[in-house]
């Protein structure tokens, strides 16, 4: 890539007539060719459809068009999200051969921007994991050392990005599955309000919880691309019609009249001493830089992992029924219609994707609904007042995104310690909150360590504007030596 800090410094130079767009294209595919076979972020790369937009983008500034905010940006998109006439295959056996009919919202309105899609990344099947390793398609490898995980679900998209093979990358966050790979990989994810962007075109996992977020290297470009994808959509009946603020001009060098929460047993219990001392030394910046430190509660929040294995499992149940060996995808020959279905589902979700249904189907039955379902939906309701509660007092929470750093392949073989990943990223997810998770130093072993910032809905340039001076404030370049 060029020696350029971030997408909104490419957009300057493209629009100022220093580079074109196809040279900046094929410096990315340069820094892909040399470092994708070793990190394999990818799981398809559109080089052909990428040049022709980049040079569709040059002919139109020849001409003295005005181009859109993100012209030129190279952008990876997450492959649950859908780009019209490419493969989405949630990185699953079950979607073998389906190819979108339409662009996401999200897509169009980057395309319409002026970003140059580049391809689809790898994922959990289905965004189930916390690791990448659910993929039925290909492992994805952490640039920082490539013998540990990017993180999930939207590794591919994360490692894209600290990888400097992409400027900016989509993902999808359901109980973590941006802000946990960005705290892995070193760099900036964005887990907006629920309702801030549009889900049409994203396939869904658990409906009341998936949120679309963007990876970028700062975050003057997560609040750039939010400004592109935010705003009302009739395509998503759960998309919000609240006015989209000016994010960019929310970014601050100063912390003054900002209140912080924490809770302080997200840093004393964290299991990583690393952790929870880079994290306790970026608030202490935030001090610094003018914030009011408060110490805050989320008692509810010790019952998010329960809850939203519960809930989300429900939704991934009912919204996977659609995948069925009938319509599209994987399709078994069976000499019935009812062995063609139970075959096809046999084998094509992988174990992660079989084990989440079976439990949400379980969890929404006529003997356990009210046990299992309608329970976690009241702790739910609980968890919601907790956080607003806690905003009446502060205006961002601060916490570690994840309890510990990149782990090994294959070092968390059972279920529940990968489920633990999420811990502090669930209940933002089940409260529809905006959160982000930016790099503020690295372990031991020179790993990321992420901190988490959390607002209240719709509250997005409350969070850029504490995560912009932090940011600002560290100066940090952690960049991986591949």
């Amino acid at each position: 890539m060029p020696a350029i800090k971030d997408s909104f410094e490419l957009t300057k130079r493209f629009a100022a007539g220093e580079s074109s767009a196809e040279a900046t294209l094929q410096a990315a595919l340069r820094v892909i060719d040399a470092r994708e076979p070793k990190v394999g972020a990818f799981l398809h790369l559109d080089r052909d459809g990428a040049l022709a937009q980049a040079r569709d983008l040059d002919a139109r500034r020849k001409q003295g068009q005005k181009l859109g905010p993100l012209a030129a940006v190279p952008i990876a998109v997450k492959d649950n999200i859908h780009v019209a006439g490419h493969a989405t295959t949630c990185a699953s056996r079950m979607l073998d051969g389906f190819k979108a009919p339409y662009d996401a919202t999200v897509t169009a309105r980057l395309k319409a921007a002026g970003a140059i899609i580049l391809g689809k990344t790898n994922l959990d099947e289905f965004a189930m994991g916390s690791s990448c390793e659910n993929s039925a398609l290909k492992q994805t490898r952490n640039p920082f050392d490539l013998e540990r995980v990017p993180g999930g679900s939207s590794g591919g998209s994360a490692a894209a990005v600290a990888a400097r093979m992409a400027l900016m990358a989509l993902g999808s966050d359901t109980g973590g599955s941006i802000r946990e790979p960005a705290s892995f990989c070193g760099v900036v994810g964005l887990k907006p309000s629920y309702g801030r962007v549009s889900r049409y075109g994203l396939v869904a996992f658990a409906s009341s919880l998936d949120q679309i977020g963007p990876f970028t290297l700062s975050v003057r470009d997560a609040a750039l691309s939010l400004s592109v994808m935010a705003g009302a959509d009739p395509l998503d009946a759960t998309s919000s019609s609240e006015p989209v603020p000016d994010y960019l001009s929310a970014l601050r060098a100063d912390l003054r009249g900002m209140r912080v929460g924490v809770v302080r047993a997200y840093f004393d219990e964290c299991p990583n001493q690393d952790v929870a001392d880079r994290c306790r030394q970026a608030v202490e910046r935030m001090k610094a830089l003018g914030a009011e430190i408060v110490e805050i509660e989320l008692p509810r929040a010790k019952d998010g992992l329960a809850v939203y294995y519960v809930v989300a499992s429900a939704e991934a149940s009912s919204n996977l029924s659609r995948f069925d060996g009938v319509r599209y995808g994987l399709r078994e020959k069976t000499p019935s219609a009812i062995q063609n279905y139970f075959a096809t589902r046999g084998r094509g979700f992988g174990p992660e994707v079989k084990r989440r249904i079976m439990l949400g189907t379980y969890a929404l039955s006529a003997g356990a609904y009210e046990e299992f379902y309608g329970r976690a939906s009241r702790v739910r309701t609980l968890m919601v007042n907790d956080f607003k509660a806690a905003f009446a007092r502060c205006d961002v929470i601060a916490s570690p995104t994840a309890p510990f750093t990149a782990f090994r392949a294959g070092e968390k073989s059972d279920p529940l310690s990968m489920y633990l990943c999420d811990i502090y990223t669930i209940p933002a997810n089940l409260a529809g909150l905006c959160a982000l998770s930016m790099p503020v130093g690295a372990d031991a072993r020179g790993l990321p360590v992420g901190l988490q910032l959390q607002c209240a809905p719709y509250a997005e340039t409350t969070l850029f504007g504490a995560a912009s001076a932090l940011e600002s404030d560290l100066n940090l370049n952690l960049a991986p030596t591949l």
